[in-house]
């Protein structure tokens, strides 16, 4: 017969006993110890803070009015009094109106004599007063038209002056008429008294790509 389980039976229960025992201590020992602890620990003591309420600046008191000084019146000049003095009286004085004066004697002007009029005009020389040739250069450059002349004309028949009156618009054909005209000889004027006399007279010259 064997007495290995009641002995093992009786150990295991005084195991649990002890075990039971021991949570109970642990937990007694929480209870009313570590859970005081935990909570100072976790629980952290709050710090008291008197905040000061912040006061706005103090505003600065209004500066003081200026002064305003009176000003001084206004000076008004004192009136003007204008005091007319009775005016004199300037001396008249008469000047006697001075003649006027004697007009001059009429001054009779000696009429001039009329131009004589030539009665018989210039004859023209034949042979002396022909029409400078109409040059190959002029054709070629296309110039034609007509030279009017005013022609004085001495009493010996001899060509004094030639001034052109009226242009061809060609210098060239200006001039030989001018040279020519120059050349002519004229029978003089004759004039009422049968005298030669000085004349003038308007001759033409005429150049035509025609001719």
């Amino acid at each position: 017969m064997s007495y290995a389980h009641p002995r093992s039976s009786s150990r295991r229960l005084t195991g649990l006993a002890v075990t039971v025992a021991l949570h109970i201590v642990l937990l007694y020992a929480l209870i009313h110890g570590l859970a005081r602890k935990i909570v100072e620990i976790v629980v952290p003591p709050l710090e008291t803070k008197i905040i000061e309420e912040i006061k706005p600046p103090a505003e600065k008191p209004p500066p003081p009015p200026p002064k305003l000084s009176t000003p001084p019146p206004p000076f008004i000049p004192p009136p003007e009094i204008n005091i007319q003095m009775p005016m004199q009286s300037a001396p008249t004085i008469t000047v006697a109106p001075t003649p006027p004066p004697a007009a001059p004697p009429p001054v009779f002007v000696p009429t001039p004599p009329a131009p004589a009029v030539a009665a018989t005009p210039p004859q023209t020389v034949e042979g002396s007063c022909e029409k400078p040739p109409y040059q190959p250069a002029w054709r070629r450059a296309g110039e034609e038209g007509e030279v009017r002349l005013r022609v004085d004309v001495e009493a010996n028949g001899r060509v004094s002056d030639a001034t052109i009156e009226r242009s061809s618009g060609y210098r060239r054909l200006d001039e030989a008429a001018r040279e020519s005209a120059l050349e002519c000889r004229y029978r003089p004027a004759v004039g009422s008294d049968g005298r030669p006399m000085r004349a003038a007279l308007i001759k033409v010259y005429r150049w035509r790509l025609t001719e």
